[in-house]
């Protein structure tokens, strides 16, 4: 009997599932190798991450052994880093408190008092190189007072890339207030760049009385100028008006003096501590400006800062209000602190005036623990009466 031959066998299917157990097992292998390549992955990444854990635990390791040995071990690139970035912030703080005006100089008035500097890390020098050529007329025909200035000597090459010079005409407000002053005009020369003796020879005129020049002056400020931040003033110059009783051109060639600051008005602000939830309320109740007049069209607003131990706290603004002589706004602001009240701080109010397409800087006010001797009292009572407001009115500058 012949036995069958193993190339007849056929399998008793048809044709279409032997096909498609086919497909299916070449399927299953491609799961199987997608399965085994994304584990090796996994492991790859656990290996390194365990590496890395590693390396990081034997470096904590190394550094809490130099520390408690007494060895100064070398700072991670990340934690020099850090260091780098807390110390430009701190000079960039540092910078705008002073270019803010938190260094006030005291008024160019006898009963002034001494107002002192904030911080220590703003001292400005007594010695201010430079001189200031500018020529007076006043025309008693025409009731016209001419101003130009001519240029300045010697600045110092180091802050004098590019300057001007902010000339203000002050007349003062009344004789029963010998310190508050207005400002009656405004002018600004054009920027004078790359030059430690610069010239302008910019012309400015305004009307004013005969009357008014024995209680008026100007107040002559060279600045320089930055683009993005605030001028920094290199020095001024201050002439009396009351010398110029006759109808002659009389030109100056006067040394800058140290910049000071003028008191336009007072803002009475209230101060509460508030310990447990370390917070600080600021109470901006009244302002009260001498603006040569006021008009239903004049509005003003307040922007209150509050720096604490070089850390800037979100700013703060009032609603506008109308001008009047005593301008009334009743507004309270919360600041967090994220340090205790007693620390050392600083409280930034800015009064400004709206116009149709900028914003004119009325006055400043500062107070703060390491202020002058009213503000850091008004700062001393906050603390001491804990959760009951104290109020004072502050000095106005500009």
């Amino acid at each position: 009997m012949t036995q069958p031959k193993l190339s007849l066998l056929q399998l008793p299917f048809p044709d279409i599932w032997k096909y498609g157990m086919l497909a299916l097992s070449v399927l299953l292998l491609v799961v199987a190798l997608i399965i085994l390549t994304c584990q090796l992955s996994r492991c790859r990444k656990s290996s390194r991450l365990w590496e890395e854990r590693k390396f990081a635990n034997e470096a904590r390791r190394i550094a809490e052994e130099n520390a408690f040995e007494g060895e100064r071990s070398q700072t991670p690139l990340l934690g020099i880093a850090r260091e780098y970035v807390q110390e430009v912030k701190i000079q960039r703080i540092q910078k705008e408190l002073k270019k803010l005006g938190i260094c006030f100089s005291p008024p160019a008035s006898e009963n002034s008092h001494e107002m002192g500097n904030l911080s220590s890390d703003a001292v400005v020098s007594d010695e201010y190189p430079g001189k200031l050529k500018f020529s007076l007329l006043y025309n008693k025909e025409q009731l016209e007072l001419l101003l130009t200035v001519t240029g300045a000597l010697g600045l110092p090459t180091q802050q004098c890339t590019n300057t001007f010079v902010k000339v203000r005409l002050l007349s003062w407000a009344s004789s029963q207030s010998p310190d508050l002053q207005y400002i009656v005009h405004e002018w600004q020369t054009h920027v004078a760049k790359n030059s430690s003796s610069p010239d302008f020879g910019d012309q400015f005129t305004c009307t004013l009385q005969e009357a008014e020049l024995t209680r008026s002056s100007i107040k002559l400020q060279v600045k320089h100028f930055d683009r993005y931040s605030r001028h920094m003033p290199l020095g001024e110059v201050r002439i009396a008006l009351n010398a110029l009783n006759t109808s002659r051109k009389i030109e100056f060639c006067e040394e800058l003096q140290k910049a000071t600051k003028d008191t336009v008005g007072e803002v009475l602000v209230s101060l509460k501590c508030l310990p447990i939830s370390q917070k600080i309320e600021v109470g901006l109740l009244k302002v009260k400006t001498a603006f040569l007049y006021n008009s239903p069209e004049k509005r003003i607003y307040a922007r209150i800062d509050v720096f604490c131990n070089l850390h800037k706290q979100k700013h703060q603004k009032s609603k506008p209000k109308t001008l009047t002589s005593i301008t009334v706004f009743n507004e309270t602001f919360l600041f967090h602190l994220p340090q205790p009240i007693v620390w050392d701080c600083a409280l930034l109010i800015s009064i400004y005036e709206l116009r149709p397409r900028s914003k004119q800087l009325v006055g400043q006010a500062v107070l703060g623990k390491r202020g002058p001797n009213d503000m850091n009292d008004h700062w001393h009572r906050m603390a001491q009466s804990i959760q009951h407001p104290v109020a004072k009115w502050h000095p106005l500058l500009i």
